[in-house]
């Protein structure tokens, strides 16, 4: 068969004085424009039958059908059922094995959360103890500061009445 390509084909739809030669030129195929449509050119291809010299170079024999014994179906069935057996044993242990990685990611994401959680508490704890030792200095701090102003405050009226003492 002679092969035509793309490129001749749309030559030959937009040159139709070149494509009698093309389209002619074919031993197996019978090719035959057909009316133009608003689409563009339309072609209907037949296949020619094959000449008798080329039927027997196509002809494949089968091979030979052998008797298949009781035995063999036998055989097959039970290498079936081993097969099935070991898929199913496959599956199975694949599954446990997914069962058992989502059992450990369950595990250390409780143990992370246990340990976030501890490690929230001490700090909150750490940050409790660190305000009221704050607060117990700042206290101390005022009490100091008022004691001062009290002992200024009495000095001050000591010395006040010794003026008035002196002066009366």
């Amino acid at each position: 068969m002679k092969e035509i390509s793309v490129l001749s084909l749309i030559c030959s739809c937009l040159y139709p004085e070149t494509r009698k030669n093309i389209l002619g030129d074919f031993e197996d195929l019978d090719i035959k424009p057909i009316n133009k449509r608003a689409s563009g050119q339309a072609f209907e291809v037949i296949l020619k039958p094959s000449s008798p010299v080329s039927d027997t170079a196509h002809c494949i024999t089968s091979p030979p059908k052998r008797d298949i014994s009781l035995e063999d179906i036998q055989k097959k069935l039970e290498a079936a059922e081993d097969r099935r057996r070991s898929q199913e044993a496959q599956v199975l242990r694949a599954l446990a094995e997914k069962r058992e990685h989502e059992r450990l990611v369950l595990l250390k994401a409780e143990e992370e959360n246990s340990n976030f959680s501890r490690m929230a508490e001490e700090k909150l704890q750490l940050k409790m103890e660190q305000i009221e030792e704050n607060r117990m200095a700042y206290l101390a701090a005022i009490m100091d500061r008022l004691q001062e102003k009290e002992k200024h405050a009495q000095e001050v009226r000591r010395n006040k009445e010794l003026r008035e003492e002196l002066t009366a």
